[in-house]
């Protein structure tokens, strides 16, 4: 086989995510990653793979705008992307970026009722001894 003699066909993301399944992870990661070029971008093979035509339909925009707002160096408006989300059947949803201790409360209350009560119920402490000399 001599050099150059090999094929090489380029590899397109979109035809990579085959189910609705698939399509909603590769978007989770992708957004996961906190790089809104690699969103963009991400959410740009995810229109594809539906089909450009059927997302711009559902979503009311044409499919050459659609084109448009999802390419690399395009800024699409937060409206466009969420019509796109919405057209895929998909929402978007946050959540923190620390994971949250949804004990707090429950160890401060535990906290406080494991003080000594006041008042009557009140163990008494024993009186000092005197020793005698």
């Amino acid at each position: 086989m001599r050099r150059g003699d090999a094929k090489v066909s380029d590899l397109d993301i979109a035809d990579l995510l085959d189910s609705e399944e698939v399509v909603k992870l590769f978007l989770e990661e992708a957004l996961a990653e906190n790089d809104p070029i690699l969103w963009q971008r991400a959410l740009g093979y995810a229109a594809r793979s539906a089909g450009m035509a059927k997302i711009a339909k559902a979503a009311g925009l044409n499919r050459e705008s659609l084109y448009k707002a999802l390419k690399e160096d395009a800024h699409p408006r937060f409206d466009t992307v969420m019509r796109v989300l919405n057209a895929m059947g998909l929402k978007l949803f946050l959540k923190p970026s620390v994971p949250q201790r949804k004990t707090c409360v429950a160890e401060k209350r535990a906290k406080y009722s494991a003080k000594p009560a006041r008042g009557k119920d009140r163990a008494k402490k024993p009186p000092k001894s005197r020793a005698s000399a």
